[in-house]
C-alpha cells in the first residue's frame, strides 16, 4: 500500500501544498489559485521561466490522487537532488538567489503578474544555478496596490546581503535565527555609515527601516496605499536589482581559504592520493556524494567524473564562495558547494523544528568523503573517534576517509599551540572504533605520503 503525507514544512500558503506519495514529491494547487495559475500559463511566464532554467520544470499529472477536495490540479515538480537552505550558502549563491527573484518577479510585471512573495526559501540550487521552485509564487498583478513582497524581499535578500558584503560574511549564519530574513532596523545598526552613501541602501534598507518602526502601530496593511502602477512596480524591482548587483564581496583572508597552495604534499602524493580516491569510488559506485571538508572541490570533483551527484560542504566560507564561482565559470552541474560546521550541523529548524530539516535528515548520502578532516575535529575539536564514527554511520552508507597520523606537519601544527592530550589519536584507535559501524572493505596508504585512505561500508541500517 502506498504512503501519501504531506510535507511537513509546506503549510503557509493557501493556494497550495507538497506532498509525497511512494517517494516522488508532487505539488497540490488549490483552486483559490487556479485564475493565477491559468494566467502563469497562458501567458507564456511559465514556459519562459523554466526555458530560462529560471523555474523548476514540472507537468501536471491525472493520475496522482490529492490530498483534499480544494485541490484544482496536481502537479510533479523535478526532483532536486539535494535541498539546501540560505545559512549554507556563499555570498554569492545568495546574491545570485536574490537577482533572480528579482527578474522572476519583473517578468511577471511585463504579463501583468507579479511574485506576491520574495521567500530565499522558494529558491534551491539545481543543475549548478537558482532555480524558483514555488510554482504558486506568482499572483494577479491587479490584485495589489503596492508589490506584496517589498520588505521580504529586504530582509531575506537585501538586509544579509550588505551585511555579508560590508561587514562579516559570517553574517549569513543569521538566517539559522531569523527565518524570516534579517530585521532591517537590525541590519541597519550593524551596517557601517558608508552604507548610507548607498543611494539604494539609503532607501531600500535604513529608511525603510525608519519607516517600519514609524508606522509600526499601523501593522503591515497596504490597502490604503495608493496604488503603484505596473511601471512604479518595475522601477522599485530595477532599483532593488541594481543595488544589489552593486553589492561585492571578494574572499580572501581566512585560514582555509587558500588550503592547496599551503598543503604538505608532493606532486607524487598528490597523484597518488588522487588515484586511490578515483579507484574507491569506482568500487562503491555512488549516485550521491557528500564531501564533509571539500574546500575549493578538487576532491569534491573526483566524485563528478565518475558521475555522481557532489555536495561539497566546507567551514570556510572563501573556499565556498571559490568553490561556488568555479562552479558557475564552468557550467558545473553536478557540484554544490555548500558552508557547514560538522562540530555544528544545521539542526532542524522552524516551527516544532521541523520546517526546515537538519543536515541529518537530508541523508543519507551514498557515500561520504573526509578527506583531510579527521585531524581536524578529533583534535582541534577534541571530538573522540566513537562519536565521529557514529554519526558519519548515520550520514552515509559509504565512508572514503583519510587518516592523518600525528607525526604529520598538519597535526603537528594544531597542536602547536595547546598540550597534547590526544593519546587515543592512534591508527589502531582509529580502525578499532570506526570498525564499530563500518566494515574496512579497502586501506591504502599514499605514495611517498603516511597518510591512509580508508574504504568502509556501513553495517548500520540506514535509509534514504
Amino acid at each position: 500500500m502506498s504512503e501519501t503525507k504531506r510535507v511537513f514544512g509546506s503549510f503557509r500558503d493557501p493556494s497550495g501544498f507538497i506532498f509525497q506519495t511512494n517517494g516522488r514529491i508532487y505539488r497540490q494547487v488549490n483552486r483559490c489559485y487556479a485564475r493565477a495559475y491559468e494566467q502563469a500559463e497562458s501567458s507564456g511566464l511559465f514556459e519562459e521561466a523554466i526555458k530560462k532554467h529560471w523555474l523548476l520544470p514540472f507537468k501536471e499529472v491525472q493520475q496522482v490522487r490529492p490530498l483534499s477536495p480544494e485541490a484544482y490540479k496536481v502537479i510533479i515538480p523535478t526532483l532536486i537532488p539535494f535541498v539546501s537552505f540560505p545559512y549554507e550558502w556563499s555570498f554569492s549563491q545568495i546574491k545570485d538567489a536574490a537577482l533572480l527573484t528579482l527578474d522572476l518577479h519583473l517578468a511577471g510585471l511585463q504579463r501583468g503578474m507579479l511574485l506576491k512573495d520574495a521567500s530565499i526559501y522558494n529558491i534551491q540550487f539545481w543543475q549548478g544555478q537558482p532555480v524558483l521552485i514555488d510554482h504558486l509564487s506568482f499572483d494577479l498583478a491587479d490584485r495589489f496596490n503596492v508589490w506584496p513582497a517589498y520588505g521580504q524581499f529586504c530582509r531575506h535578500f537585501l538586509a544579509p546581503l550588505a551585511l555579508m558584503a560590508l561587514v562579516d560574511a559570517r553574517l549569513s549564519q543569521l538566517y539559522r535565527v531569523y527565518l524570516d530574513g534579517v530585521p532591517l532596523d537590525l541590519a541597519a545598526s550593524l551596517l557601517p555609515f558608508k552604507s548610507k552613501l548607498n543611494l539604494g541602501l539609503l532607501m531600500h534598507l535604513h529608511m525603510h527601516a525608519k519607516n517600519q518602526i514609524k508606522f509600526a502601530h499601523q501593522g503591515e496593511r497596504t490597502h490604503n496605499l495608493k496604488k503603484l502602477s505596473v511601471q512604479e512596480m518595475t522601477a522599485i524591482a530595477k532599483s532593488l536589482r541594481k543595488t544589489v548587483q552593486r553589492l561585492l564581496w571578494h574572499p580572501s583572508g581566512t585560514e582555509w581559504g587558500n588550503y592547496y597552495s599551503d598543503t604538505n604534499y608532493s606532486d607524487s602524493a598528490m597523484a597518488s592520493k588522487r588515484a586511490i580516491i578515483c579507484d574507491m569510488l569506482r568500487d562503491a559506485a555512488p549516485k550521491h556524494v557528500w564531501d564533509l571538508g571539500g574546500n575549493i572541490g578538487a576532491m569534491s570533483r573526483l566524485g563528478v567524473e565518475q558521475g555522481a551527484q557532489v555536495v561539497s560542504f566546507d567551514i570556510d566560507p572563501v573556499a565556498v564562495e571559490k568553490n561556488y564561482l568555479h562552479c558557475r565559470k564552468e557550467k558545473e552541474t553536478l557540484l554544490l558547494p555548500l558552508v557547514m560546521d560538522f562540530t555544528n550541523p544545521s539542526p532542524g529548524l522552524g516551527f516544532a523544528s521541523k520546517e526546515r530539516e537538519s543536515l541529518t535528515d537530508r541523508g543519507p548520502a551514498d557515500l561520504l568523503m573526509a578527506l583531510a578532516i579527521i585531524h581536524h575535529l578529533a583534535i582541534s575539536d577534541n571530538l573522540p573517534f566513537n562519536y565521529l564514527a557514529r554519526y558519519f554511520a548515520n550520514l552515509g552508507q559509504w565512508l572514503l576517509i583519510e587518516f592523518i597520523p600525528k607525526h604529520d606537519s598538519q597535526v603537528r601544527r594544531l597542536l602547536a599551540s595547546r598540550k597534547d592530550i590526544f593519546k587515543d589519536y592512534t591508527q589502531d584507535h582509529f580502525e578499532e572504533h570506526f570498525s564499530r559501524y563500518f566494515k574496512i572493505v579497502r586501506q591504502q596508504a599514499i605514495h611517498d605520503c603516511e597518510r591512509v585512505l580508508y574504504l568502509m561500508k556501513n553495517q548500520l541500517e540506514v535509509t534514504r
